[in-house]
């Protein structure tokens, strides 16, 4: 009696774990999309029929394909390149529609008013969409986190970007700017022309800002990460677009192999950074004024001369929370600004008259000097620009949001489970915030600040930077930033794009020129 029973029972057990696995199945990926399904369609929102456990992934990545295999002629209507599965959604199902992404529906919101609603997630109901692990080893810093643990952490790093600190990182800009101009000068004949992509030395220029300004190194230093970085980010695009079961990072391919260690070769140099940084504030050769320094310093229970710490103890972050937030700081903040000023450039080489307003605004307010911090405010032209560059070409061309509770937004309720996306890009083109003229590249529409730029005010319709409390915590850092070289660039060079420039632009994390940017530079 006693075998037969536990003979029994070796065989219900794995029955019943099989069960229990079959059900979990059938209910990720059927009944919980198809639930989800009914629920949006309930809502009036439309859109295509989920297809199991795939959706829409294999479409939307075909699109992106076929898109980015063709140039585009010169011109800045560039959503149809940049996000043709977007755009043919929202024009098939309308302004709020559904598509699918492996089992999760993705809903797109061409409304800037609900836009400006999520972003400002004043209940807390809306956070950053799970990610695929494989993702994750590009960065999880301040904005993956949520809740308390995100408030906290965005405390320790605010002051690290409070005017006084950049207007103390100044210098350091300029010794970027001078070291970038230098470079220019040494690849352009004395008083001639040349040829020259500014895409790979604007990202170095980026590079090295961040690497001087907020670690206290310099490029050379830095560059092995940034080049790690790209490699991840690569790999990260790649499978962002693939299926994901759980336990996938776990089986040793050779891809997964590389991202495990691209992950470790970063940690291990990015850790190197900060023992050289702690040693350096203890022995007082080094001050805390930078990123990494003030990050180090509420993170020490004691400060330089041994006295507690006004820092509570709940809001320490361990070394490889540090570590975390100097890998997103390296690859947001090179990507986006050395993306945003190389597509700066290329406008103004489509845009002479612009381009010499712009450098008359520079000679009269800064003359040939290299530009003062306090400067920086007197250059409307320059900044009105740059503002239109960011609207043309968003650096990030679409934004993300996740349901973790039911919430209502306007008049829909949103069930838990379902992904927001925002479409920067497609907002940022559209004629019913910015004109009939929409397309163009007209400045002049912040010249009474970004509240006014667009033909309905107080419409969430420019989100370069995001809204509300996620705000880029570093836009003041990129904007001074992108300012101080645009001038110094205007200063000693004129430029145009030459002849094979191809108009391509396309998404690697951040809308990057696909086939480089080679513009002529000439010395003034």
């Amino acid at each position: 009696m006693g075998l037969g029973f536990m003979t029994v029972v070796f065989m219900t057990v794995p029955s019943f774990v099989l069960l229990c696995c079959a059900v979990r199945v059938f209910y990720t990926i059927w009944w919980k999309p198809k639930n989800l399904e009914k629920l949006l369609k309930q809502q009036g929102i439309k859109g295509t029929p989920y297809k199991i456990l795939h959706g829409d992934r294999n479409d939307y990545v075909r699109s992106m394909q076929e898109a980015s295999s063709k140039p585009m002629n010169l011109t800045h209507c560039i959503a149809p390149r940049v996000a043709p599965f977007t755009l043919e959604i929202l024009q098939t199902y309308g302004k709020i529609s559904v598509f699918w992404f492996g089992t999760t529906p993705r809903v797109i919101i061409w409304d800037p008013e609900m836009i400006k609603e999520i972003l400002s997630n004043k209940f807390g109901h809306f956070q950053k969409p799970p990610l695929n692990p494989l993702i994750e080893l590009l960065s999880t810093g301040l904005t993956s986190l949520e809740n308390d643990i995100w408030a906290k952490r965005r405390r320790i790093m605010t002051p690290a970007f409070h005017l006084e600190k950049l207007k103390e990182m100044a210098p350091g800009f300029t010794t970027s700017c001078t070291k970038l101009i230098d470079r220019l000068n040494s690849l352009v004949s004395p008083g001639g022309s040349s040829e020259v992509d500014v895409w790979p030395e604007l990202q170095n220029f980026t590079g090295d800002v961040i690497s001087r300004s907020a670690f206290g190194s310099s490029f050379e230093e830095g560059k092995k990460i940034f080049e790690l970085q790209k490699e991840q980010a690569i790999l990260a695009i790649e499978a962002s677009q693939s299926l994901y079961f759980p336990g996938l990072r776990y089986i040793p391919t050779k891809k997964n192999k590389r991202r495990m260690n691209l992950d470790k070769e970063m940690k291990a140099m990015i850790r190197e950074l900060i023992d050289k940084k702690e040693q350096a504030m203890r022995n007082g050769k080094s001050s805390s004024d930078d990123l990494l320094g003030l990050l180090l310093q509420c993170n020490n229970p004691n400060d330089q001369q041994g006295n507690v710490s006004n820092s509570n103890s709940t809001i320490r972050m361990t070394t490889e929370e540090v570590i975390e937030e100097c890998k997103l700081f390296y690859i947001a903040g090179q990507e986006t600004t050395s993306a945003w000023l190389t597509w700066t450039m290329v406008v103004l080489s489509m845009h002479p008259d612009w381009q010499e307003k712009a450098r008359e605004e520079v000679f009269r307010v800064c003359g040939k000097n290299p530009p003062k911090f306090e400067a920086m405010n007197h250059l409307k032209i320059v900044n009105m620009i740059l503002y239109e560059v960011l609207r043309l070409y968003p650096p990030v061309i679409d934004q993300l949001r996740h349901t973790y509770k039911k919430i209502k937004v306007g008049e829909i309720e949103f069930p838990a489970g379902v992904t927001i996306s925002l479409p920067t890009i497609v907002i940022h083109h559209d004629p019913e915030f910015w004109g009939e003229d929409v397309e163009e590249f007209k400045p002049e529409r912040f010249s009474e600040g970004v509240s006014k730029a667009t033909t309905k005010e107080k419409a969430a319709a420019f989100f370069p930077f995001g809204w509300g409390p996620r705000i880029c915590l570093g836009q003041n850092f990129a904007i001074l930033e992108a300012k101080m070289a645009l001038a110094m660039i205007l200063q000693h060079f004129s430029f145009e794009l030459s002849p094979s420039y191809t108009h391509a632009p396309h998404t690697i994390i951040t809308l990057q020129p696909q086939h480089g940017a080679p513009i002529i530079l000439h010395r003034l």
